[in-house]
């Protein structure tokens, strides 16, 4: 039968290694209590044998008050039998003198300790033997086989109890869990008192409800800005769908609604891919992306890329640095972060104004540095502008188009690489990114 609850799996583990401790502490005790006893009759009649040869050699013969011992005895001189009170035949002495053991302890036939205790002395012979030795022995070991069956289901209901009050905190967390949906994160679990493993477990699982609930919220709120951002184009191009099949118009006014079917196509097409960029990659798979990379030669085909936006608004864009780096990068993903931040500048930028690029490595890093003199940023902004999706006031600059992607690629790329972003701004003073890898 398969045990599911881990109180029961705990206390038959409990009681099975107490178990076994008790046992083996009552054989152990049981054991050592035998030979105490033992050596305590060995030593008295060794004693009492002693003080019988002693007398016997003083008196020459066996005095009457022999029987006053509390042992009978048999007393040899040169093999010859001298004193007898021994209860046993004489084949059975006999067999005790053969053997060459001076004491034996033995049950006899109503279950009670005899002991027997053999002194050879040059030419005597001194047998004791004491029978029905008081022995407690065996009323000590049913009161310690009882004290021991008392003491395990006296450990198995305090261990209860105390599980009871460890997996306490494990249940709360259980039924919290079981309430958690997506749609309920408001219950979390009251820290233990004790700052231990379990406080740490109650903690750690807190944690996890508010990201999770965070995570909802951003999925949330990036499914309504991406639904909103497909939304406007996807209107755009049914309503002008539905306007021109209307009625039969001339073939440039077909023209011109295929041209701005096409352009919102391709707004919906860029975002599709910027969210795909956004998500192809993770710390699991980014390093078999990996290849040589000419840092210094891409970021110069990029600039070029750019010519004709950077000559209509007249901008100055100046290389301060730029060093021959070759690394190892997935170029995707640094191709995508070049060209963001360097169209950022020029579409933030007024016209005939600055933007000012470095390319450089230190002793333990290699750093890109862009930037403009264009409108800056609120400072209550350059928390957010790396979510996805957000933009700045679009009633600064009605004429920057953009999804709010841009930035959030380049952080999210820059993570992947193990790299930092760093963005200042001042207000119509222009802003400063440094990647640093």
């Amino acid at each position: 039968m398969k045990i599911t609850s881990l109180k029961k799996r705990v206390l038959i583990w409990f009681g099975t290694v107490v178990g076994i401790i008790l046992s083996l502490f009552s054989i152990s005790f049981q054991y050592f209590m035998n030979q105490s006893i033992e050596n305590n009759i060995k030593a008295r009649l060794h004693t009492d044998t002693i003080e019988i040869l002693t007398d016997f050699q003083e008196s020459g013969k066996p005095p009457p008050d022999y029987e006053l011992y509390a042992e009978e005895m048999m007393i040899f001189q040169n093999n010859r039998l001298l004193y007898n009170s021994i209860s046993l035949t004489m084949k059975e002495i006999y067999r005790l003198l053969a053997n060459k053991t001076i004491f034996q302890s033995y049950k006899n036939s109503d279950n009670k300790l005899s002991s027997i205790y053999i002194l050879k002395d040059r030419d005597f012979i001194i047998i004791v033997y004491k029978i029905n030795i008081d022995d407690k022995i065996e009323t000590f070991e049913e009161i310690l086989l009882f004290l021991d069956l008392l003491l395990l289901l006296l450990l198995l209901f305090t261990a209860s109890k105390l599980i009871d009050k460890i997996l306490s905190p494990i249940k709360n967390i259980t039924k919290t869990a079981s309430q958690i949906s997506i749609n309920n994160f408001s219950n979390i679990i009251e820290l233990p008192q004790q700052d231990d493993e379990l406080k740490e477990l109650v903690s750690s699982f807190n944690k996890m409800i508010f990201r999770l609930k965070d995570g909802v919220e951003n999925l949330d709120k990036f499914n309504n800005d991406v639904s909103h951002e497909l939304k406007t184009p996807l209107t755009v191009i049914q309503g002008e769908i539905e306007i021109t099949l209307r009625k039969a118009r001339e073939p440039q006014e077909y023209h011109t609604s295929m041209q701005i079917i096409d352009y919102e196509a391709k707004q919906i097409q860029s975002i599709v891919e910027n969210l795909l960029l956004l998500t192809k990659y993770s710390p699991q798979n980014i390093q078999k992306s990996f290849q040589k990379c000419q840092l210094d030669l891409m970021l110069l085909e990029i600039i070029d890329k750019f010519y004709i936006q950077i000559q209509e608004k007249k901008l100055n864009v100046k290389l301060k640095e730029l060093e021959t780096i070759s690394i190892k990068v997935n170029k995707i993903l640094f191709y995508s972060i070049f060209s963001n931040l360097i169209d950022n500048a020029i579409k933030y930028t007024p016209k005939e104004k600055n933007i000012y690029i470095s390319l450089y490595s230190t002793n333990t890093h290699i750093c890109f540095k862009i930037q403009d003199e264009g409108i800056g940023i609120e400072s209550s902004d350059l928390s957010k502008i790396t979510h996805r999706f957000y933009r700045v006031d679009a009633s600064r600059n009605k004429e920057v188009k953009g999804f709010g992607l841009g930035l959030s690629i380049v952080k999210n790329s820059i993570e992947l690489h193990k790299g930092t972003l760093q963005i200042t701004s001042k207000i119509n003073l222009g802003t400063t990114i440094l990647l640093s890898l």
